[in-house]
């Protein structure tokens, strides 16, 4: 996506801005947001992003003896302790790798482990039952033979009496 301001460099800061319940959303180049005064959001808190978010892991940290060769994930070669330093995770295999570590943090986070993922607004309908396929058909049945569709009726006589035997 381009960026909304210059429309030339790719975005790469996303603003969104809630204002008296109007949502406002923008999609700016690193230039862009750094004029407009986006480039640093935590520099009047005296903090980094690593402070913030270290203090979440903290306490695994001061239990892992350091003198030891620290374990590093084989996809991007970061070590727990990095992520701890740095306030974020190197990449999706560390989260597999430090699975154990990670946990009680992500839990005092997020409030939970398991990542549910957003719902579609469009409920999605289940897979009829049994049942309910051999009721549709024998509705259609009836629709048939009431429409004198006698090769479908056979036809559908047949995939009842399948699903029947299905059954037994």
């Amino acid at each position: 996506m381009l960026c909304q301001n210059c429309g030339k460099n790719e975005a790469t800061t996303h603003i969104k801005q809630i204002v008296h319940g109007d949502t406002a959303e923008q999609h700016l180049c690193a230039d862009c947001a750094r004029h407009l005064g986006y480039q640093d959001m935590f520099s009047g808190f005296g903090l980094s992003l690593s402070d913030m978010f270290g203090g979440f892991f903290g306490d695994a940290l001061k239990t892992k003896n350091l003198a030891a060769a620290a374990p590093r994930c084989e996809k991007c070669g970061c070590s727990f302790e990095d992520i701890v330093r740095e306030g974020r995770v190197g990449c999706a295999d560390c989260y597999r790798r430090f699975y154990e570590k990670l946990q009680p943090s992500l839990q005092r986070i997020h409030g939970k482990v398991a990542h549910n993922g957003k719902t579609s607004r469009v409920a999605v309908k289940a897979e009829p039952s049994r049942e309910e396929k051999i009721a549709m058909h024998k509705q259609r049945l009836q629709e048939a033979i009431a429409a004198e569709n006698f090769e479908l009726a056979a036809q559908l006589r047949d995939e009842i009496r399948a699903m029947e035997g299905e059954a037994s």
